[in-house]
């Protein structure tokens, strides 16, 4: 067979090689490979050199590995193209096509991973920029004592006999469906390809872990993670990823105890949970379409068919150590797959705190595969690597599953590949995360709530209470507040014409009736205060009930740490972040301004007043609005951060807020015990700051109640002691 292209894959950046020759595709001479993995289990080679003997035989550089500039390794070998369907009719075309790793490894080369120039140049290269490119994992035939850590004997004997069985019984195998050998063919040569997929697997993983690589990408098949201990299944023979895991648990004790295995191909691993199941040194997660158990490989007439619903989380000493991500339907995408990670995958996966991460590679999620349906990027790909390539030291090894689409498989690979040689993954837009996704994701925290400590934050059954008419102590708390001060002073909810607005600030917004007629206003801006345990100090309603006897229009606004969404399901929702709560105020504040204030002839004076982290309000607004004419003061009570009040259209905006306000901060703020702080808060653009003698702002707001009154009074003309129409008749 004519050696058509004898490549090295080394490691690194694939841009420095635009000027490397292009390939023809990829030849059956690949599987010669060169590279690290002519070593046996004890580290010699079979000429008895050691490790590091052999390393330096190949031209890479003992010094880089000491330093830690170790390549990416790649295993490839053309001899798995030769396991392909054996039905030769007028249309053999069968999705787990031979074409399938040929596509991955010529996209490599294309894209400059792979070194294709002369080997002449090759130890210049390896001395100089080890990490340039991937480094070739020589694949071998796994040895039948290797599969049997995994598999029943009768299986593993099964699999051999193909090589000598007649072509027409082969033909006839790969139709029977019986045995739950369904979705499968076999050939002449399956054997062979199925031992060299195991072993490319074993070789990779042990690179990983002994070190003589940082990571690597196994380009193999046939796939294994549905192949059951006893039977093959869903176009897999012998599960290549757990036959790696137990020879490295093997053969590296001290390195390779804890083992952490991601599943993202769209189909769950069956095979992968039942093996490990009761293992507590095996954590599976598997990503998956499910269906309720309708997706391949579920078939809810057949009884034996392994279940990955989110209830099954493994069993005696492996149990909590079995986590399934069952999306209800196909089309899921980015949104989904990135919140996964980040509420479910990630936060168990350090508290697992693996030596080693396996990957089971299935590319069939990824959008465009006809037979996934759902819509994963390239980019979300490589986020999701760069994520779990924070674990085990960096220690990842990627194995090929499925993923049926040349184009998308190979570029999804091709953004892996990329991450792990160490390019930063691609700016990518957050989608938004499906309603029925996030109640998955959150029925799978409860489930894993009694196995992981990160998982227990908050858990309830959000959707039962939700079912049952419950809502969250923060709406309670101000329908109360509502009830009372309608009570008291007829305040009403103001009516918001914004449909991102309208909901997430029911009941948020409160005003005095006839608020369109008064001259004198009070904007509140505040969140909810010192709540702890059942007690709450509201300081804000003195200044309501102060404001209606002094005849002032009250406009309410209530701004909570969290703004509610019809959609929320999780059970702990940390505080918005600070872009996210600019953001929400913003568009209230100016909104508020913009249709109840400033179009008003009638009102002549408008006071802000600005409480705890909400008090952004009032920043956004005096550099969102040109509105300082209008406003007549400014009171802000602070606990937390100051924040500046400055303008590049406004030159005067800082020196008005610093005449026209009070800024009471309080007694222990860092503030006043940090010289350059203390600095800092005495320019323009911080307002007239004063240090309060009290510290919560309940306590402040009742400090200086009296002081913020008058001071108020006296910028409209009216001393303290004068009582208006209003508050007579009150």
């Amino acid at each position: 067979m004519e050696d058509a292209d004898n490549d090295v894959v080394m490691s690194g950046g694939h841009h420095d090689q635009a000027e490397a020759p292009a390939t023809n595709g990829v030849g059956h001479g690949e599987n010669s490979g060169q590279g690290f993995n002519d070593l046996s289990n004890d580290g010699t080679s079979s000429m008895g050199d050691s490790e590091d003997e052999l390393l330096e035989q190949s031209g890479y550089p003992l010094a880089f590995k000491r330093r830690g500039l170790l390549p990416t390794g790649c295993c490839y070998d053309d001899r798995m193209k030769l396991h392909a369907n054996a039905d030769f009719g007028p249309n053999p075309h069968h999705p787990e096509d031979p074409a399938r790793i040929e596509e991955i490894m010529k996209t490599f080369k294309k894209a400059g991973l792979v070194y294709t120039g002369s080997e002449a140049d090759l130890v210049d290269i390896v001395s100089t920029s080890p990490t340039r490119y991937m480094w070739r994992i020589a694949a071998r035939e796994a040895t039948q004592d290797e599969i049997l850590l995994v598999h029943k004997p009768s299986h593993f004997f099964w699999v051999e006999q193909l090589s000598t069985m007649p072509t027409h019984e082969l033909r006839v195998l790969s139709k029977e469906k019986d045995q739950g050998r369904d979705s499968l063919y076999v050939g002449s040569m399956t054997y062979e390809a199925s031992l060299i997929s195991a072993g490319g697997a074993i070789e990779t993983c042990k690179a990983v872990v002994n070190g003589t690589v940082k990571n690597a990408f196994a380009i193999i098949r046939p796939p294994g993670h549905h192949a059951e201990w006893d039977t093959p299944m869903g176009f897999c023979l012998f599960n290549n990823v757990p036959i790696a895991t137990r020879i490295c648990q093997q053969e590296y004790p001290d390195l390779c105890r804890k083992v952490l295995i991601l599943d993202w191909d769209v189909h769950h691993g069956n095979g992968i949970q039942n093996i490990f199941y009761e293992d507590p040194n095996v954590l599976y997660i598997s990503l998956h379409v499910y269906q309720d158990g309708s997706f391949y490989p579920g078939k809810p007439d057949n009884p034996m068919t392994p279940d990955g619903g989110p209830e099954h989380c493994g069993a005696g000493p492996g149990l909590g150590k079995n986590i399934n991500i069952p999306w209800h339907d196909q089309g899921m995408g980015d949104g989904e797959y990135l919140a996964a990670f980040q509420k479910i995958v990630m936060p168990i996966a350090n508290e697992f705190n693996p030596d080693l991460v396996i990957i089971s590679a299935g590319f069939d999620a990824a959008a465009g595969d006809e037979l996934g349906g759902c819509f994963v990027t390239p980019a979300c790909y490589a986020h999701m690597t760069h994520m779990l390539m924070s674990l085990a030291g960096g220690k990842v090894a990627v194995c090929l599953e499925g993923g049926y689409n040349l184009h998308a498989i190979s570029n999804s690979a091709l953004a892996v590949a990329r991450t792990l040689m160490g390019e930063p993954p691609p700016k990518m837009e957050m989608p938004k995360l499906n309603k029925d996704a996030a109640k998955l994701l959150a029925k799978v925290q409860a489930y894993q709530a009694p196995f992981w400590d990160c998982m227990r934050p908050g858990i309830v059954d959000v959707q039962d209470i939700q079912n049952a008419g419950g809502v969250r102590l923060h709406d309670v708390i101000r329908l109360a507040q509502r009830q009372r001060l309608s009570e008291k002073h007829g305040m009403i909810p103001l009516f918001i014409q914004r449909e991102t607005l309208f909901k997430t600030f029911e009941n948020q917004v409160l005003v005095t009736q006839d608020l369109h007629n008064a001259k004198r206003i009070i904007v509140l801006i505040h969140d909810p205060l010192d709540a702890h345990n059942t007690w709450m100090a509201d300081g804000v309603s003195q200044y309501i009930d102060w404001a209606v006897r002094k005849g002032f229009g009250v406009v309410d606004v209530n701004v909570p740490h969290y703004i509610t969404h019809p959609e929320d399901v999780d059970p702990f929702t940390p505080r918005a972040d600070e872009r996210a709560l600019q953001a929400q105020i913003q568009e209230l504040i100016c909104y508020i301004w913009d249709n109840y204030l400033q179009i008003s002839e009638h009102h002549e004076d408008i006071f802000l007043i600005g409480v705890g982290s909400a008090y952004l309000g009032v920043k956004v607004l005096l550099i969102n609005r040109d509105c300082k004419s209008h406003i007549s003061g400014v009171v802000n009570f602070v606990t937390g951060n100051l924040r500046p009040v400055k303008s590049d259209i406004d030159e005067n905006l800082s020196s008005w807020y610093k005449e026209n306000s009070r800024i009471y901060v309080a007694n222990d703020h860092a503030c006043w015990s940090d010289p350059d702080l203390n600095r800092k808060v005495n320019k323009r653009r911080f307002g007239a700051v004063l240090r309060s003698p009290a510290t919560g702002l309940s306590g402040m707001m009742k400090e200086h109640a009296q002081e913020a009154q008058e001071w108020i009074l006296n910028r409209v003309g009216e001393e303290a002691g004068d009582t208006t129409e209003e508050e007579k008749a009150a």
